[in-house]
């Protein structure tokens, strides 16, 4: 399975920008969607309180102007005109308003457990409003009271029984809590409720096509960048890269590579450009060197043998192929330890030595045939960039 710091720069790039987008994408999606819940909550509050205000203004209003017409056509109590403009203000929304009291006198307006709640609050605190959002069942309800204070008009009816109208006292016998209103005292509550879904419905639709458009700005932006990052440096560097494997492999420094900027990938390029041309000055200069040594060993007067510290002959002139008995093709690859009667003591010297001096000594060469040659070897070392090559030079000594 292939490691993630293996695959290449283009895929890990895309992959982190993907990664670090979609987290943007997720948190931008959260922080809209939280702005848009409180925007939501903003406007239900303020609707809810407009449509309470209206409400409580109209009856206000009502108490205030009406006298005997209420005797003679009910639908002019203030409660009754005020429940129908609710109604009618609201018939266009979601939204669900009544009028409540602990004072209710129609069972089908008794306040529920939330509303009975708020307006028993409400007897100590008349200037507040309250709003929350509470489960009813598995439906998630937005709730807002404002309360209703008695005002002046409203004891002409709600009184004393004694001084309330007749169509009041026919419904409401004495002793009625119907009576004995004080000014200022919160008689009930205006009652805004609406569903959560209802109000979250847009906030859902919003959000979709919120997150669709920045998900294609960011789509948009990957391939951009992803287009830049690929042109202006993973392009370059893959060429690059390739062009160092391909010198690697055939040795040919001769072909360079356009540096077409002066960024960083550009001067990098130059550098690759400079270090191409140093190589093959110095591989020109390498094989020089090597063709005036096999040169100079062809006409020496001795045998001369070249070798790495393992013993094996990379190396061999024409007087060498004389002295062993064999060619030059038989020499290379073979070791010089095994043509030399103390090749093993030299091998043990040569590997165990951390520095080697020159030194001359007396050989014995086992030559074809069982030939034996006497010679003094003389066995100098030169450092390269892997190991030490040895050249040994094998002089025959006579008589």
């Amino acid at each position: 399975m292939t490691r993630p710091a293996d695959l290449p720069i283009r895929v890990k790039f895309f992959g982190l920008m993907s990664l670090l987008l979609i987290a943007l994408l997720l948190a931008s999606g959260l922080f809209i969607y939280n702005r848009q819940k409180e925007f939501i909550i903003r406007f239900a509050v303020d609707n809810a309180r407009s449509f309470a205000t209206t409400v409580i203004e109209t009856r206000e209003y009502m108490s205030s102007v009406v006298r005997g017409e209420p005797e003679q056509n009910y639908n002019l109590v203030p409660q009754v005109v005020a429940t129908q403009v609710a109604k009618r203000v609201t018939q266009n929304s979601k939204f669900y308003v009544r009028q409540v009291s602990l004072r209710y006198r129609n069972p089908g307006n008794k306040p529920d457990t939330y509303e009975t709640k708020q307006l028993q609050y409400f007897i100590n605190n008349p200037k507040a409003e309250i709003y929350d959002i509470v489960q009813s069942g598995e439906i998630s309800l937005f709730r807002y009271l404002q309360p209703m204070r008695a005002t002046a008009s409203c004891l002409e009816c709600h009184g004393s029984y004694e001084t309330a109208p007749d169509f009041v006292k026919k419904r409401f016998p004495p002793g009625h809590y119907s009576y004995n209103y004080k000014v200022g005292e919160v008689i009930g509550a205006v009652s805004v409720s609406i569903p959560v879904k209802d109000l979250y419905a847009q906030l859902g639709a919003n959000l979709k096509l919120d997150l669709l458009f920045r998900g294609m700005v960011y789509v948009i932006v990957i391939l951009v960048m992803g287009f830049i990052m690929s042109r202006q440096i993973l392009n370059p560097i893959k060429l690059l890269s390739e062009r160092m494997i391909s010198v690697t492999r055939t040795g040919n420094f001769k072909d360079k590579l356009p540096q077409k900027t002066r960024d960083e990938i550009g001067m990098l390029i130059g550098s690759f450009n400079e270090m191409m041309d140093e190589l093959s000055s110095r591989t020109v200069q390498s094989k020089e060197a090597d063709e005036r040594y096999r040169r100079f060993i062809e006409v020496a007067a001795s045998a001369v043998i070249t070798f790495l510290k393992d013993g094996k002959i990379v190396i061999a002139n024409q007087k060498a192929e004389s002295l062993f008995g064999r060619s030059r093709q038989e020499l290379l690859g073979e070791s010089i330890f095994g043509f030399l009667e103390e090749g093993a003591a030299l091998k043990d010297r040569l590997s165990t030595q951390a520095e080697f001096r020159d030194e001359a000594s007396r050989q014995i060469v086992n030559g074809v045939g069982g030939k034996r040659t006497e010679v003094e070897m003389v066995l100098s070392v030169s450092r390269t960039d892997r190991e030490p090559m040895f050249t040994a030079i094998l002089r025959e000594r006579r008589g």
